[in-house]
């Protein structure tokens, strides 16, 4: 067998043990599956939200899904695994198959597909694409698609990074498809950046001195107060009252510290010191 007809074989075998696993499985909350070939055999993970009705009593039903996958689908030494879904609204097949049991019931397609991205994104999610195709209102089949957040729809990231849904809902007029796209919240996109802020080591950062704004200048000047240091108070000299002394025909006194006198046929004070005009 050529190596491009091994390849799609195994996708063929995949998807028809997708479709046994989700017929099987439905009241289990079946959420999808993954293959991995190793030389001792394969290791078929299961995810389901109850894991212990995979399981069965005893273990028979998970002994029959082994024989099944043996016999069937000529599966080399099958080995399952059943993991628990902890948040089924991170998972993408079972949304799916709620979405369409929601339809089946009855409930308006757009109200269970806003309904539906909802609760999606308030989990969470960081993106989701819904669609809902068939006959909705009229004879005429038309798609209906429900979109939040950020959605990858070509290249390898949307094929590795996208988890993808799909469930039928069975109804008079026909059948309705229903797609689940989501990107869970530990998914890094790629091509998304954020900035970092570089935290310089107090050992190494320069010491640059912050300038004083207005504020710090008034609360320093407030601040460093200079205490009051009292003035000398000035000496007061005792006032001198002018005195006079009465000595023969000269009469004299004190007058601010300067020794005045006056003679008999004058009317006036003089210093003493000045010099008499000599007589004729």
């Amino acid at each position: 067998m050529g190596v491009e007809k091994k390849f799609v074989k195994n996708g063929f075998d995949k998807t028809q043990m997708a479709e046994y696993f989700s017929k099987q499985l439905e009241r289990a909350g079946y959420g999808g599956m993954n293959i991995n070939r190793t030389p001792m055999g394969t290791q078929v993970t299961i995810f389901a939200e109850k894991p212990g009705m995979i399981i069965g009593k005893g273990g028979r039903t998970i002994h029959k899904l082994t024989h099944d996958l043996e016999t069937v689908f000529r599966v080399d030494n099958p080995q399952i695994d059943v993991q628990e879904v902890k948040i089924p609204e991170l998972n993408a097949q079972m949304m799916a198959s709620r979405l369409a049991g929601a339809i089946e019931r009855g409930l308006y397609f757009r109200k269970a597909g806003h309904n539906m991205l909802r609760r999606i994104m308030e989990s969470g999610a960081l993106g989701c694409e819904i669609d809902i195709a068939g006959k909705l209102t009229g004879p005429r089949k038309r798609t209906e698609k429900f979109v939040a957040g950020n959605m990858l729809h070509a290249g390898n990231p949307a094929m590795e990074l996208v988890d993808k849904g799909f469930a039928i809902a069975i109804k008079k007029l026909g059948v309705i498809g229903c797609r689940v796209r989501l990107i869970r919240p530990t998914v890094k996109l790629p091509g998304r950046f954020k900035t970092v802020d570089i935290i310089v080591p107090q050992e190494a950062a320069p010491s640059v001195k912050k300038p004083e704004g207005i504020k710090e200048l008034v609360k320093a000047a407030s601040v460093e107060v200079k205490p009051d240091i009292p003035k000398p108070e000035p000496e007061i000299k005792p006032e001198i009252v002018p005195e006079e002394i009465h000595t023969g025909d000269i009469e004299e006194r004190m007058h601010a510290d300067v020794l005045e006198h006056k003679h008999r046929e004058y009317d006036y004070w003089h210093p003493a010191s000045r010099t008499h005009k000599a007589e004729e």
